[in-house]
């Protein structure tokens, strides 16, 4: 409990004493948005660090040199809140996540997600859905890396399972052309969904699969793509598992 109470305490003097920051930084990209982006990223990867560090949490990271130097989409399972900070404070270039809608209704977590390029998905119908992949897919264009969770909300099933991938999830590397890294999640929920409100010293596995370029797939493959990256994905959690 002691570690939770930690947790948001820096979590909210993160954001009140980030506000001057989020201005000075607005006011900076006016004249180089590269090098803003850059100072952004660098400072949230330095909170969500600091995040860790509180938890105790120890990482086995596998397959990290695997990631191409270029845009990609990694896709990846998504069993806790911490997911996020696991992967986004290992990302080297500008990454923006695929988040659900009501992130939103969180004044200052809004505005430094939207500043690195976090995107808002609304299910409610599928136009506003694909307005947010084809967003999704203009970032990947311009040099910034998507991640999203395809099972499409946090699994709270047994530990090795998944929920089905979503399709449209995929869409973004094949109209965009980058390739699919999939990463690979073991014992994530142990730091804090298994045992809320307590936040527990945990080992996890994160391991990055091999790239996947789309047009370089079989039309039938293709066709199954989502069903294809979570073979991938759950062939990996099940050998990792053996590693904790």
């Amino acid at each position: 409990m002691i570690r939770f109470l930690f947790i948001v305490i820096f979590l909210l003097l993160y954001l009140v004493l980030g506000i001057p920051v989020l201005l000075v930084e607005w006011l900076r990209a006016k004249k180089d948005q590269t090098a803003s982006d850059y100072r952004c990223l660098r400072m949230v990867q330095w909170g969500f660090r600091s995040i860790l560090w509180i938890t105790g949490v120890k990482a086995t990271v596998i397959g990290e040199e695997r990631i191409p130097d270029e845009p990609v989409l990694f896709v990846g399972n998504h069993r806790s809140y911490f997911d996020i900070l696991l992967t986004y404070s290992r990302c080297k270039h500008l990454t923006g996540y695929i988040a659900k809608k009501e992130m939103l209704r969180y004044p200052l977590l809004r505005d430094w997600m939207k500043r690195v390029y976090c995107l808002f998905l609304d299910r409610s119908t599928p136009k506003e859905g694909m307005k947010t992949i084809l967003t999704a897919i203009s970032y990947v264009k311009n040099g910034i890396s998507i991640c999203i969770f395809p099972e499409g909300t946090r699994n709270d099933g047994e530990e090795l399972s998944l929920l089905p991938f979503h399709n449209g999830s995929f869409k973004i590397a094949e109209k965009a052309g980058c390739p699919i890294v999939p990463i690979c999640m073991n014992n994530t929920a142990s730091i804090f969904e298994n045992q809320l409100p307590r936040i527990r010293k945990t080992h996890v596995i994160l391991e990055y699969g091999e790239p996947i370029y789309p047009d370089r797939l079989d039309p039938d493959t293709r066709r199954h793509i989502g069903s294809y990256c979570q073979n991938i994905i759950q062939e990996t959690i099940n050998k990792n598992q053996s590693l904790l």
